[in-house]
């Protein structure tokens, strides 16, 4: 199993933009091939939203990823913010 951790920082707009942005497009990432599910934090006072995601491999999360780049979902959502997401992957390691 796969986790993907994603920090986001909002833009001036805030959270809200990104949380409505959010509600629209990830019925779809949750549907994804290999997401076995997605979790949506606020952080603080919205300083940042933060996704833990898990996925059955990182190729899949690969496949998914390169799907919202080619759509251009992941530039509108950038658009949003203050600076570009920062994406972390780490395997299980079965202990």
């Amino acid at each position: 199993m796969t986790m993907v951790w994603v920090d986001l920082k909002p833009g001036a707009a805030g959270c809200q933009p990104i949380l409505d942005f959010l509600s629209e497009i990830l019925p779809d990432t949750r549907a994804f091939d290999g997401c076995q599910s997605l979790k949506v934090y606020r952080e603080g006072d919205g300083e940042a939203l933060v996704f833990i995601e898990y996925w059955d491999s990182a190729a899949h999360y690969q496949r998914y990823l390169d799907w919202r780049t080619e759509s251009g979902v992941l530039n509108k959502l950038v658009e949003l913010l203050a600076e570009p997401p920062v994406i972390r992957i780490a395997e299980d390691t079965g202990v």
